[in-house]
């Protein structure tokens, strides 16, 4: 069965940086792109970044970017999201995800950027 489990989210102050992980299991990791999503309270799920199976393209939320970076290694079946310069707008649950027929969810990783 997929499983995607996230951890790296912490409580940071505005400035600061987190690197996310996800690790799949479940599936072959590398024939497919990943993905990573957040959502704040009271808000939709928005799309953060992509990056490709093989990890040589990358997208990102136009929030997000310069600041973001999606990497993958696929020795370790794992996905990594850096994040620099956090701002109090970047608090949400952070998911990884991918499409295999059909959209599997991580259960996420709490990211709070606060004094």
């Amino acid at each position: 069965q997929v499983r995607l489990v996230e951890s790296g989210g912490d409580l940071v102050q505005p400035g600061g940086s987190l690197r996310l992980s996800c690790a799949a299991s479940g599936f072959t990791f590398s024939n497919y792109a990943m993905r990573w999503y957040r959502q704040a309270p009271g808000k939709e799920r928005e799309l953060v970044a992509v990056i490709t199976n093989a990890g040589r393209r990358t997208n990102y939320a136009d929030s997000v970017k310069g600041r973001f970076t999606i990497s993958r290694d696929n020795a370790k079946n794992t996905v990594y999201l850096q994040m620099n310069s956090l701002k109090p707008e970047d608090t949400a649950v952070y998911y990884c995800n991918v499409h295999r027929r059909e959209d599997y969810w991580g259960q996420g990783t709490q990211v709070t950027v606060t004094v």
